[in-house]
């Protein structure tokens, strides 16, 4: 029997397994851990600028040049993990960005003992539950919202980089603090029900 073709977000290249893969089982889907969280802040760091399905081949590679994802790990990267970096190949190989991942994991790690988590902090700017978007076409879809350009805002205070209001925007559509699946993409009602 033939599987029923199902709508996707009009964004999505349905031509790569992988890009098709994520986007229905992890775009969107609200998180509530904070070494995902730091995941996916630090996987949208590096894409700025660049595609993020450029990232997303590249994922499993910062997954390993960047100790899992483990924060405190990462926090404590010196010197000579900097120059270690820059000749990973798997990776964005841009210093200001390796820097700022550095840097963003310190910060990271302050929130965390401020709010008792990042998830904690994070949420607060969506009042603690995800936004679901009306989006009908590929036009309806916001770059920059009042919440993730305050969300920056506050980032960037706490030291926070390389995370303008265009970046955190799609963090948080990444991490689910705002359901921006398209009206009739078949994953937008089941996203619905995990908020």
């Amino acid at each position: 029997m033939k599987e029923e073709a199902q709508y996707r977000c009009p964004w999505l290249d349905t031509t790569k397994p992988d890009y098709v893969e994520y986007h229905d089982h992890e775009w969107g889907v609200p998180v509530y851990d904070d070494q995902l969280l730091f995941e996916f802040l630090t996987l949208e760091s590096a894409q700025a600028g660049l595609s993020w399905y450029t990232i997303l081949k590249k994922r499993e590679n910062y997954k390993n040049a960047f100790a899992n994802f483990d924060v405190n790990k990462v926090a404590a990267f010196t010197e000579h993990d900097i120059e270690k970096l820059m000749q990973n190949a798997g990776i964005v190989r841009n210093r200001l960005k390796i820097v700022a991942t550095i840097n963003n994991a310190k910060c990271f790690i302050t929130i965390q003992e401020e709010f008792g988590s990042f998830s904690d902090y994070q949420w607060r700017f969506v009042g603690n539950k995800p936004q679901v978007n009306d989006l009908e076409t590929l036009a309806d879809y916001p770059a920059v919202t009042e919440a993730s350009t305050l969300f920056a805002k506050d980032l960037k205070k706490r030291g926070f980089k390389f995370l303008g209001p265009t970046t955190v925007y799609a963090y948080m559509q990444a991490c689910g603090m705002v359901n921006d699946h398209s009206n009739n993409c078949f994953r937008k009602e089941e996203v619905k029900k995990l908020g």
